[in-house]
């Protein structure tokens, strides 16, 4: 076990208060506050903890002591510590982990962050030379926009846009897409295609079944490519019929992949006393998998799985329409010789 020692020292006090140790940190560190300071405790915090970080006080992916923790030994409020915390959150120092607790942010991980501001700061840097050089030339606003706009959609796409109603689905849709056409693709719903941007640099996907809903959403000027579902001869080709005694266990967060596989499982004749449902929205869901002789799961659900599980994924989309997806990326400029190599 490693200490975490910290002191309180209150204005007008000689004394030192030890408050105990710590499971969480590695290093002992000194935090002082003033309840008579012209500072409010809650910056004093804040700005300690910040410097603890800054200095390696606090190392990277070290816990910090809970809200309640750091309340009880420094007898402030929960809300100052809470408010500090998500302080020290919003400006990337420390982390937040759902059912875990408070920890120092890693440093390379800032350096990330760090690196994508510095990137978006040089695009809005060309961005606004380009506009000034336009402006200076006497190029009024719109006659700036309406040229960027065409010459936008004059850009072969840099990802494919699966718009599809169902949230889960459109998850599932662009990760199968992603991992067989190695093209990012970006999932929404009908309705968000109407914001500003979500049309830009796309290749709009859609299942054939949702045709007209989609392209109601989309401009006339934009095509988007419909995509046939798998059909069950093709999604369980290959697969051996599971044998009498085995459990079988579905897994996925699409209800409806829970709701088909479970009338054409039963259909096809196992007992359903065999086959075990989850749904992965749901807490504890992977609890007991591994005891199941395999488990039928979706591309996405299947990357939750523990380890050790037999998965056999079923796809959704058809392979012929991948092969035409795969297809399009190919045919995209500078794209045909990275998928030779």
């Amino acid at each position: 076990m490693v200490n975490f020692d910290v002191w309180l020292r209150p204005l007008g006090s000689s004394s030192t208060i030890n408050s105990g140790s710590r499971e969480a940190l590695t290093i002992a560190m000194r935090i002082w506050l003033s309840r008579n300071s012209e500072v409010p405790i809650r910056e004093q915090l804040s700005t300690q903890l910040l410097l603890g970080i800054a200095s390696s006080d606090l190392k990277p992916g070290q816990k910090l002591p809970s809200t309640r923790e750091m309340a009880r030994r420094f007898r402030i409020h929960a809300n100052t510590v809470s408010a500090v915390y998500s302080d020290l959150a919003r400006r990337g120092w420390v982390d937040f982990r759902k059912g875990s607790g408070v920890y120092v942010r890693a440093f390379e991980e800032r350096a990330k962050d760090n690196a994508k501001l510095d990137a978006t700061l040089e695009l809005d840097q060309l961005i606004s030379n380009f506009l000034q050089i336009a402006r200076d030339r006497g190029y009024s606003l719109n006659e700036i926009q309406a040229r960027v706009e065409r010459m936008l959609t004059l850009q072969p796409p840099d990802h494919f846009l699966i718009v599809e109603p169902d949230a889960e689905l459109r998850q599932i849709m662009a990760a199968e897409i992603s991992e067989a056409t190695g093209f990012r693709a970006v999932a929404i719903g009908a309705k968000e295609c109407a914001y500003s941007g979500a049309l830009t640099g796309a290749a709009p996907v859609a299942l054939y079944t949702h045709a007209e809903t989609i392209r109601s959403a989309l401009p006339a000027t934009l095509s988007c490519t419909l995509v046939h579902s798998r059909s069950i001869p093709e999604a369980v080709s290959g697969y051996k019929r599971p044998e009498s005694d085995e459990l079988v266990a579905v897994a996925s967060r699409w209800p409806d992949f829970l709701r088909w596989a479970r009338a054409f499982l039963v259909a096809a004749g196992l007992d359903p006393d065999a086959l075990s449902f989850r749904d992965a929205r749901e807490k504890g869901w992977q609890k007991g998998l591994r005891a199941c002789s395999f488990v039928i799961t979706d591309v996405v659900t299947a990357r939750q799985l523990p380890e050790g599980c037999n998965a056999r994924v079923f796809r959704i989309i058809a392979d012929s329409s991948l092969a035409e997806l795969k297809e399009m990326v190919r045919q995209l400029p500078g794209k045909s010789e990275k998928k030779e190599d």
